[in-house]
Protein backbone atom coordinates (compact mmCIF):
# COMPACT_ATOMS: atom_id res chain seq x y z
CA UNK A 1 0.00 0.00 0.00
CA UNK A 2 2.84 2.41 0.76
CA UNK A 3 3.80 2.53 -2.92
CA UNK A 4 0.33 3.93 -3.65
CA UNK A 5 0.77 6.92 -1.31
CA UNK A 6 1.53 10.39 -2.62
CA UNK A 7 2.44 13.38 -0.49
CA UNK A 8 1.27 16.83 -1.54
CA UNK A 9 0.56 20.19 0.05
CA UNK A 10 -2.73 20.45 1.88
CA UNK A 11 -5.59 22.39 0.31
CA UNK A 12 -8.59 24.06 1.93
CA UNK A 13 -10.79 21.31 0.46
CA UNK A 14 -8.82 18.74 2.52
CA UNK A 15 -9.65 20.23 5.91
CA UNK A 16 -12.93 18.36 6.52
CA UNK A 17 -11.15 15.01 6.00
CA UNK A 18 -8.18 16.16 8.11
CA UNK A 19 -10.59 16.95 10.96
CA UNK A 20 -12.06 13.42 10.70
CA UNK A 21 -8.59 11.87 10.99
CA UNK A 22 -7.76 14.21 13.87
CA UNK A 23 -10.90 13.21 15.81
CA UNK A 24 -10.10 9.53 15.25
CA UNK A 25 -6.54 10.04 16.50
CA UNK A 26 -6.54 12.37 19.52
CA UNK A 27 -8.44 12.82 22.79
CA UNK A 28 -8.47 16.63 22.41
CA UNK A 29 -8.62 17.20 18.65
CA UNK A 30 -8.09 20.46 16.87
CA UNK A 31 -11.24 21.79 15.26
CA UNK A 32 -11.88 22.95 11.70
CA UNK A 33 -11.06 26.58 12.50
CA UNK A 34 -7.62 25.72 13.88
CA UNK A 35 -6.73 23.68 10.79
CA UNK A 36 -8.02 26.44 8.52
CA UNK A 37 -5.87 29.02 10.33
CA UNK A 38 -2.85 26.71 10.29
CA UNK A 39 -3.16 26.17 6.55
CA UNK A 40 -3.52 29.94 6.02
CA UNK A 41 -0.44 30.69 8.13
CA UNK A 42 1.77 27.79 7.02
CA UNK A 43 0.69 26.70 3.52
CA UNK A 44 4.17 25.52 2.51
CA UNK A 45 4.62 23.24 5.54
CA UNK A 46 1.21 21.54 5.71
CA UNK A 47 1.12 18.24 3.82
CA UNK A 48 -1.32 15.39 3.27
CA UNK A 49 -0.79 11.75 2.34
CA UNK A 50 -3.20 10.59 -0.36
CA UNK A 51 -4.18 7.08 -1.45
CA UNK A 52 -6.65 6.47 -4.27
CA UNK A 53 -7.69 10.13 -4.14
CA UNK A 54 -8.46 10.09 -0.40
CA UNK A 55 -6.51 11.90 2.32
CA UNK A 56 -5.23 9.22 4.72
CA UNK A 57 -2.84 11.31 6.81
CA UNK A 58 -1.47 14.79 7.36
CA UNK A 59 1.33 16.76 8.95
CA UNK A 60 1.10 20.41 9.95
CA UNK A 61 4.13 22.42 10.88
CA UNK A 62 5.73 25.80 10.70
CA UNK A 63 9.06 27.53 10.53
CA UNK A 64 10.23 29.57 13.49
CA UNK A 65 13.02 32.12 13.35
CA UNK A 66 14.61 32.89 16.71
CA UNK A 67 16.83 35.60 15.24
CA UNK A 68 19.82 33.32 15.70
CA UNK A 69 18.57 30.29 13.82
CA UNK A 70 15.57 28.87 12.00
CA UNK A 71 13.99 25.64 13.09
CA UNK A 72 10.95 23.65 12.08
CA UNK A 73 8.10 22.87 14.42
CA UNK A 74 5.90 19.84 13.81
CA UNK A 75 2.57 20.84 15.32
CA UNK A 76 0.35 17.93 14.37
CA UNK A 77 0.66 14.54 12.66
CA UNK A 78 -1.95 11.83 12.24
CA UNK A 79 -2.70 8.89 9.98
CA UNK A 80 -6.06 7.17 9.68
CA UNK A 81 -6.27 3.76 11.36
CA UNK A 82 -6.29 1.65 8.20
CA UNK A 83 -2.97 3.17 7.09
CA UNK A 84 -1.05 3.16 10.38
CA UNK A 85 2.12 1.10 10.77
CA UNK A 86 2.73 1.16 7.02
CA UNK A 87 5.25 4.00 6.78
CA UNK A 88 2.82 6.82 5.99
CA UNK A 89 3.73 8.79 9.12
CA UNK A 90 7.42 8.35 8.36
CA UNK A 91 6.87 9.62 4.80
CA UNK A 92 5.04 12.69 6.10
CA UNK A 93 7.73 13.50 8.68
CA UNK A 94 10.55 13.11 6.15
CA UNK A 95 8.72 15.36 3.64
CA UNK A 96 8.21 17.98 6.33
CA UNK A 97 11.87 17.79 7.31
CA UNK A 98 12.87 18.31 3.65
CA UNK A 99 10.72 21.42 3.53
CA UNK A 100 12.23 22.75 6.74
CA UNK A 101 15.77 22.09 5.51
CA UNK A 102 14.98 23.80 2.19
CA UNK A 103 14.22 26.92 4.23
CA UNK A 104 17.55 26.58 6.09
CA UNK A 105 16.19 25.22 9.34
CA UNK A 106 18.88 23.70 11.54
CA UNK A 107 16.54 21.28 13.27
CA UNK A 108 12.99 20.28 14.16
CA UNK A 109 11.02 20.44 17.40
CA UNK A 110 7.76 18.76 18.41
CA UNK A 111 5.75 17.97 21.51
CA UNK A 112 4.37 14.58 22.49
CA UNK A 113 2.29 13.48 25.46
CA UNK A 114 4.24 11.88 28.31
CA UNK A 115 1.77 8.97 28.17
CA UNK A 116 2.14 8.43 24.41
CA UNK A 117 4.97 5.89 24.42
CA UNK A 118 4.21 4.75 20.85
CA UNK A 119 4.66 8.26 19.47
CA UNK A 120 7.84 8.75 21.48
CA UNK A 121 9.28 5.53 20.03
CA UNK A 122 8.18 6.52 16.52
CA UNK A 123 10.05 9.82 16.78
CA UNK A 124 13.11 8.27 18.46
CA UNK A 125 13.31 5.81 15.56
CA UNK A 126 13.39 8.84 13.24
CA UNK A 127 16.31 10.37 15.13
CA UNK A 128 14.51 12.65 17.59
CA UNK A 129 15.72 13.00 21.17
CA UNK A 130 14.00 14.20 24.32
CA UNK A 131 15.04 17.79 25.03
CA UNK A 132 12.82 18.82 27.94
CA UNK A 133 9.42 18.46 29.57
CA UNK A 134 6.67 21.06 29.72
CA UNK A 135 4.33 20.85 32.71
CA UNK A 136 0.58 20.80 32.01
CA UNK A 137 1.03 21.41 28.28
CA UNK A 138 -2.18 19.66 27.21
CA UNK A 139 -5.76 20.72 27.96
CA UNK A 140 -6.22 17.85 30.43
CA UNK A 141 -3.13 18.92 32.38
CA UNK A 142 -0.84 16.22 30.99
CA UNK A 143 2.83 17.09 30.55
CA UNK A 144 4.55 17.15 27.17
CA UNK A 145 7.96 15.94 26.15
CA UNK A 146 9.69 18.27 23.71
CA UNK A 147 11.68 16.23 21.20
CA UNK A 148 14.29 17.61 18.82
CA UNK A 149 16.17 16.45 15.76
CA UNK A 150 19.10 18.48 14.50
CA UNK A 151 20.02 18.49 10.84
CA UNK A 152 23.61 17.76 9.86
CA UNK A 153 24.75 19.75 6.85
Amino acid sequence: MIDQITIRRARPSDIARIVEIEKESFPDPWDYRVFDETLSCFPITFFVAVSAGEVVGFIAGGLEDTGEEIYGHICNLAVTGAFRKQGVGRMLVRREEQQFAFHLATGVQLEVRVSNKKAQKFYRDLGYQEALRVDSYYANGEDAIVMMRWFRF
